[in-house]
């Protein structure tokens, strides 16, 4: 679609021309939740609803996935879905924050005249959920668009568009795919600036691969406490070389067999490696800074460390803790500072995955494309600086330090292992190899560090490939003389 043309379709869902913000983009912001009906609800609606309260709270009050899921599912009026329907209303939210450019696009194109900001309530939402369902999901359309208009009339600002949604759905199922097909998809669900920055420190070419593979819904990969291979069987998954576990399938973890006796946790395959550059940690103290929610934590642990867990945030602590009882895992867990914290002895080796922009995680978190800015590089290089001082201090004497982020952003990962470098002269890189960690050479960087980018780590059969885009380097303090 032409840039005209472009403008024109999101003037009518209701955007301002000129690339707006996704805060800016849907209407009614003001919209006040409507109260619950008391006749009963047809089946699969509160999982709508679910959705569009989820996706209310990331693109109106800017709350990350996680955090907008857990606040909804708190609420009482959707307490007692089941965790099938609470899966499904997650898959809705994350397929439109994912999709979002291109639905929208699709809907604008659909749209006469722009919704009134202050007569629509949610049917902005409540449209975009039906068209990811019959775009994207391949929900049969007349569940989709019964479901669409029955949210709008129970909605006390949307009610009177019950037949705009009706139409505009019906619209979409029957055309809507053609002018989807004719989109393209990374250009208008990427920012423009995301897609500068990784054109620059990839070249052209990859940056859409990244892109693209980004904007792919994310597998589920499993870290194992033992015998990874069995449990590849017994969930009909896939043993990836880095010993990861991959399911084809999606749905409520906690239904899985071994979720219950703690044989396993969820963890991207990426995102297990870093704990591995620290070698066998078998009776070693190892220190996990920034470690909620505990995935690194629990390798440690199921390896035989004795780890001692640091997050500046006690309620993460919290879960951390929860999921090593599950587990039958151990840590010590200190809320503290981690670039301050100063426990008065060092550890054989630290782990420092450190808060970052988090660009590699558009996967799974495809709210990242929302609420993320340029701007926020500028903000993170320092703190990560000064974590990985404090970091420093803490390694032993031929000790190691692993800095690790979920960043595809080379300031964040090679530039701050180089400015460590040049500033602790007592420290040295220690290459990695793809051998050691069962990765493809494309996955090492000429420096020896760890650099996977989402489109690596291949699939099988009906398993997809694909993986977080991480960073990982290790350090090793010089012994002394």
């Amino acid at each position: 679609m032409n840039n005209d043309k472009s403008q024109q379709a999101k003037a009518r869902m209701g955007q301002p021309k000129g690339g707006a913000s996704p805060k800016a983009d849907l209407v009614s912001r003001r919209a006040g939740k409507p109260k619950a009906p008391a006749r009963k609800q047809p089946p699969g609606l509160e999982a709508r609803e679910l959705a569009v309260e989820i996706l209310m709270l990331v693109l109106d009050k800017h709350l990350a996935l996680d955090e907008a899921a857990a606040q909804s599912f708190a609420s009482p009026r959707f307490q007692t879905l089941q965790p099938r329907d609470r899966a499904l209303a997650r898959l809705l939210a994350t397929t439109v924050l994912r999709r979002y450019g291109e639905l929208t696009e699709v809907l604008g194109s659909f749209l006469s005249k722009p919704l009134a900001a202050s007569k629509s309530g949610r049917v902005p939402y409540i449209l975009l959920v039906g068209a990811a369902q019959l775009l994207i999901l391949a929900t049969p359309p007349h569940a989709a668009i019964s479901l669409a208009v029955d949210q709008a009339g129970q909605d006390p600002k949307g009610a009177h568009l019950k037949g705009l949604t009706n139409a505009v759905l019906r619209k979409v199922a029957g055309e809507g795919k053609a002018r989807l097909s004719a989109l393209d998809a990374i250009a208008v669900n990427t920012p423009v600036w995301m897609m500068e920055r990784w054109t620059r420190a990839y070249g052209a070419d990859t940056a859409r691969r990244i892109a693209a593979a980004s904007l792919s819904e994310a597998q589920l990969d499993l870290s194992v406490k033992a015998d990874p291979e069995g449990w590849a069987n017994k969930l009909g998954g896939m043993l990836l070389p880095t010993g990861s576990v991959r399911l084809a399938m999606h749905g409520p973890v906690s239904e899985l067999q071994g979720f219950s006796e703690g044989a396993w946790w969820v963890q991207d395959a990426a995102a297990a490696l870093p704990a591995r550059l620290l070698g066998d940690v078998a009776g070693q103290r190892i220190l996990d800074l920034c470690a909620a929610p505990g995935g690194k934590t629990a390798e440690l642990a199921a390896r035989g460390a004795q780890v001692t867990a640091v997050d500046v945030k006690p309620e993460r602590l919290k879960r951390l803790r929860e999921n090593l009882t599950r587990l039958g895992l151990g840590a010590d867990c200190i809320a503290a500072d981690a670039a301050t914290w100063s426990p008065g002895r060092t550890f054989d080796g630290v782990l420092l995955d450190a808060p970052c922009t988090a660009s590699g995680t558009i996967r799974r978190h495809p709210d990242i494309l929302h609420l993320k800015r340029s701007s926020d590089l500028a903000q993170i290089l320092p703190l990560q600086r000064a974590l990985l001082d404090n970091a420093a201090r803490l390694v032993a004497p031929g000790g190691t330090l692993v800095y690790a982020t979920c960043s595809l952003e080379p300031e964040e990962g090679e530039a701050q292992v180089a400015w460590f470098l040049s500033a602790h002269a007592d420290f040295a890189r220690k290459a990695v190899t793809a051998v050691e960690l069962g990765v493809g050479t494309e996955s090492i960087t000429a420096e020896g560090d760890v650099r996977t980018l989402p489109f690596h780590m291949a699939g099988s059969g009906d398993v997809p490939g694909g993986c977080d885009g991480f960073y990982a380097a290790r350090l090793v303090r010089k012994a002394v003389a």
